[in-house]
């Protein structure tokens, strides 16, 4: 048999179910649709040679609601989406919020509304994934950039999920996920794996929601010998539903604080050149890569540009924003949207410096050439 190469030319949504299961994801639900289908053909041909499990099922919801039984048995799990499937996948993604039930959704952002653009690029779904489903709720969505990232931030979607007990977001788009580069495996070869935890209490004693220091409750897989309720209403540490406002309090502040408590761990970013940067580009996904070359090119000029690349784009690295703003004379956000992460940073700007748009709606990427552009009519 020939020897695997350790350098491969593949593409982002490839290298993100690759990561996937290198994660230990062994089982994937989900519905064919553009442009984040070679993530489920990748799935479906290698799941089986693993031992894991393959499944179409006919809509996005009850995609939804196939890794959330799978999970429930103590399975790592995936689905992966576009546009209109993530919207109806947010009912059952607030129910794995609630219910504490760790699963990766990817979402391969595209034009829309709607239909939209089923094969162009876009980042319209930023807020849909912070507020997408009803309610106050923990969320956690990863940005990749790259090929490599696709792959790494696979694996750390899935390790942040199974640590916090909770869903988590990989927000690609178009761009992204049908890009092409070399992927040199021997990089992230030793990258971490994490398992959920385990009950550490005998059957009888166990108490399903009851929550350490960490605020992590430790759900046993079913069929182990634990039984316990699981419901999308409000529910006490037992698992059964109250309307007793504290325990309802103590309950929705808990989902909430198990994400804000460990920033430290969830927060990630990237900064080139922001020493002495006098402008800073503020760039995320697909339109980093434009926003990279800006920067090149601009600083080649002679202007001093940094770049800001938030990976984490929820919960948002704003304490970050809050240190540059005073410091630079502008912050400069390409976005493929009207503007939704650019509000973010108005918001954590707070008025220091000037937040300025640039703005893409057409199913294009946002050019080197436009940022250029914007940042010389700053100056």
């Amino acid at each position: 048999m020939a020897k695997k190469r350790s350098i491969q030319l593949m593409q982002g949504n490839e290298a993100c179910a690759l990561g996937a299961l290198k994660a230990g994801v062994r089982f994937f639900a989900g519905y064919p649709i553009t442009p984040s289908t070679e993530i489920a053909e990748v799935m479906a041909k290698e799941l089986p040679k693993l031992g894991g499990k393959f499944i179409q099922m006919e809509d996005e919801i009850a995609s939804m609601a196939a890794i959330i039984g799978a999970s429930l048995t103590g399975k790592k799990v995936l689905t992966a989406t576009s546009g209109p499937g993530f919207s109806l996948k947010q009912e059952n993604l607030g129910y794995a919020c609630i219910t504490e039930i760790p699963c990766v959704i990817v979402n391969v952002q595209r034009g829309g509304p709607s239909t939209g653009l089923p094969t162009s690029p876009a980042q319209g779904d930023v807020m849909q994934a912070k507020w997408g489903t009803h309610g106050d709720h923990p969320v956690i969505a990863l940005c990749p950039a790259s090929i490599k990232e696709s792959y790494t931030l696979a694996v750390r979607a899935v390790n942040l999920a199974e640590k916090y007990m909770m869903p988590v977001i990989l927000l690609m788009d178009e761009v992204v996920g049908h890009l092409r580069e070399p992927l040199n495996f021997s990089e992230v070869a030793d990258l971490d794996v994490m398992d959920r935890k385990k009950p550490q209490v005998a059957p009888e004693e166990y108490i399903p929601f009851g929550a350490g220091e960490d605020g992590v409750p430790a759900l046993a897989p079913f069929g182990t010998g634990y039984r316990y309720h699981v419901t999308g209403l409000t529910h006490d540490e037992s698992g059964f539903s109250t309307m007793a406002p504290k325990a309802v309090e103590r309950m929705n502040l808990r989902l909430v604080n198990k994400v804000t408590n460990h920033l430290d761990e969830i927060l990630d970013w990237e900064e080139e050149n922001m020493e002495e940067a006098e402008i800073v580009l503020l760039a995320y996904g697909g339109s980093a890569r434009s926003a990279k070359e800006a920067m090149n090119r601009l600083n080649a000029l002679g202007y001093k540009v940094g770049l800001f690349r938030p990976i984490s784009i929820w919960p948002f690295p704003e304490k970050e924003i809050k240190k540059i703003a005073p410091k630079v004379e502008a912050i400069v956000v390409p976005e493929m949207n009207l503007g939704q992460l650019k509000l973010e940073v108005e918001r954590a700007a707070g008025g220091q410096t000037k937040v300025i748009g640039v703005n893409k709606v057409d199913g294009e990427l946002v050019t080197p050439e436009e940022i250029v552009k914007a940042v010389k009519e700053v100056k």
